[in-house]
């Protein structure tokens, strides 16, 4: 591992002054993520600025919204009993996503801002436009099983691989951050980037921005949700399709839903088409089988991973039937 040095931030407001004066320095909460990029050599910062201590470590329930400060850790987000209750798709997700010592050490604002586990990104003796911008995607031709079927690029076919992330994309999730331009509210939908020519930016977000809480706002049917993996292994694996959602059902007919997908983009991927097809339509399979094809029309896959969408169609009809059945 390349010396770096570590620096322990008094507040948030000197966090994000120190980052945004070193172009070579990082956040540090959980380090779940960072430091093993870190021991591969693919991240390599001058300076860590520790902001473990800095943000709310605690869930809060507001009239509007549940907010969820950035350094409540994975499995604290999972047990908490607000979160059971009334977004359960969220606790699933996150109890998906990794073992439980890793859920006992990473942060909720951590868990967002996850690079890709592409193998040829995690290679530095191998091409990577995300790694190194203009020398090439590797996975294109090479092994591109777990890799994206929609949004991707020539640059890059990477997927995002965070649980918790699809999950807070299809309850509408806002990441509130301060940065060197002040404060903002960043519905979390377009907080990742599709690769297009840029893969190396994986967010919106400016060079020393920091997540400091992340907003969920209240939505009754949401705790008739259920968060959907599918991986190659049942435990500690990385999902090659997920999916999120959430269905409200009155007199036979679809009155609203949520759905997102993981596993299958650069970024969590909300399911628009999809609930556009199913809101005011019969809820019934063969009006989710409809939406399921709409979302997926555009799947561009490469050879290897095909497969990808049969699975993420069948996943979408199955988790919405399910949800049916519960409501009934």
């Amino acid at each position: 591992m390349k010396p770096f040095r570590y620096q322990l931030a008094p507040d948030v407001g000197t966090a994000v002054s120190t980052l945004a004066a070193m172009p070579n320095a990082e956040f540090l909460a959980g380090g779940t993520n960072l430091v093993d990029l870190m021991k591969l050599e693919v991240e390599q910062p001058d300076v860590l600025v520790d902001v473990r201590q800095l943000t709310s470590d605690r869930v809060a329930q507001h009239p509007e919204f549940v907010r969820i400060g950035a350094a409540v850790t994975n499995s604290a987000l999972a047990a908490d009993p607000v979160i059971r209750d009334r977004f359960p798709m969220l606790s699933q997700a996150v109890l998906a996503g990794a073992s439980g010592q890793l859920r006992n050490l990473a942060t909720a604002g951590g868990n967002l801002l996850q690079r890709t586990r592409c193998v040829y990104f995690q290679d530095v003796t191998t091409p990577c436009n995300k790694r190194d911008p203009g020398t090439g995607c590797s996975a294109r031709d090479g092994f591109h099983r777990e890799h994206a079927i929609l949004g991707a690029s020539e640059s890059c076919a990477a997927t995002h691989p965070s649980d918790m992330a699809v999950a807070m994309v299809a309850l509408d999730a806002v990441a509130n951050t301060q940065g060197p331009h002040g404060q903002r509210a960043i519905p979390l939908v377009g907080l990742h980037r599709l690769p297009e020519d840029e893969p190396e930016r994986d967010t919106v977000l400016e060079h020393g921005e920091l997540i400091t809480s992340i907003d969920i706002p209240s939505l009754d049917f949401a705790a008739n949700s259920q968060y959907r993996k599918a991986r190659d292994r049942a435990s500690y694996a990385f999902a090659l399709v997920s999916v999120a959602a959430a269905l409200d059902v009155a007199d036979g007919e679809v009155r609203d839903v949520r759905l997102a997908l993981g596993g299958v983009a650069h970024k969590p991927w909300r399911a628009t088409r999809a609930e556009a097809v199913l809101r005011g339509a019969a809820a019934t399979e063969e009006e989710f089988r409809e939406a399921a094809a709409a979302e997926l029309a555009d799947a561009r896959p490469l050879p290897g991973n095909e497969f990808k969408i049969p699975l993420a169609h069948n996943m979408i009809v199955g988790i919405l039937t399910e949800l049916l059945e519960v409501r009934r």
